[in-house]
């Protein structure tokens, strides 16, 4: 099922783990929300792919990726995502300079940047980062 011209239910759903990961049908109307505001308008205005690491998790899968029981993604409200050729930085500042409706951007260790869309819209800026073997969340995009 195509959620927009760029993003599947199919892409928003995959998991390594060898595990059931169907969304429910109102789980599934969050997942297209999510590409319909933030992922498919961040890639008009890329011009270039934006790959999905993660986004709905069963709450199966989401234990077994250690998630935390409130986490978004088991929503469909939330996807960590990656684009070739840019920072996760460079990401995390373009969803907040393009004035997308998020609810949350989190840079994820320099690695990934999680993005939500849900009712909330708190517009909150994080980066997380490992301190002394925990994940610490600082304040806007550093």
């Amino acid at each position: 099922m195509q959620l927009t011209a760029n993003f599947s239910l199919a892409e928003l759903t995959v998991t390594d783990l060898n595990m059931p990961n169907v969304p429910n049908e109102a789980e599934v109307a969050s997942l297209r929300s999510l590409a319909e505001m933030i992922l498919q308008p961040l890639r008009d205005a890329l011009g270039k792919p934006v790959r999905v690491n993660s986004a709905f998790r069963s709450e199966a899968v989401n234990r077994a990726v250690g998630g935390t029981a409130t986490s978004q993604h088991r929503l469909g409200q939330a996807a960590d995502i990656h684009v070739p050729g840019m920072t996760s930085v460079e990401v995390a500042k373009t969803i907040v300079a393009l004035g997308l409706p998020f609810d949350q951007v989190i840079e994820e260790f320099g690695s990934w940047v999680h993005v939500s869309y849900g009712p909330r819209r708190r517009r909150q800026q994080l980066t997380a980062v490992k301190r002394s073997g925990k994940t610490v969340y600082v304040q806007g995009i550093q």
